[in-house]
């Protein structure tokens, strides 16, 4: 499975690339691009930002329900990702030891690491409620489209 098609996902990093165009605050373009993909991608329930401040992940922008606050470097997917500086994706987030839980619906997910001035700032974070709903070209359209923000 896929969260998108490799020719809609062209389109999608045109529309990211639209949205930020000019545009240099973080919060805005974080929520903007969580709000389209979240619209954009087929079964997802969360698409969201975590910065990486402290030492820790804390919530940034994103669309679905209510969501872990604070993550542990390490600690889950979106910690996991931070931690290896590397795209991590699940096919069955049950089965992904010490997997944190934030929305019981889910059940794939997705999470890149996104970076400013060569250094972590954060993860992009994708959930769904679909089994195995990530591929390889899920992985490589969003690792270009969270480049894009701090171009």
């Amino acid at each position: 499975m896929t969260a998108m098609n490799e020719e809609d996902y062209k389109l999608l990093v045109k529309q990211v690339e639209s949205l930020l165009d000019g545009e240099s605050d973080w919060i805005a373009n974080t929520a903007n691009v969580s709000a389209l993909l979240f619209d954009q991608l087929s079964n997802v329930n969360f698409a969201g930002f975590y910065r990486f401040e402290n030492g820790e992940l804390i919530l940034g922008p994103f669309q679905g329900k209510p969501a872990c606050v604070h993550i542990a470097l390490g600690k889950g997917v979106c910690g996991t990702a931070a931690q290896n500086e590397a795209t991590v994706i699940v096919p069955n987030v049950h089965e992904f030891a010490g997997h944190i839980a934030c929305d019981s619906a889910s059940n794939s997910e997705i999470v890149v690491p996104v970076f400013k001035d060569d250094k972590l700032w954060g993860v992009l974070d994708i959930d769904s409620p679909k089994l195995e709903n990530f591929a390889q070209v899920d992985k490589k359209y969003l690792e270009q489209i969270s480049k894009l923000l701090f171009a």
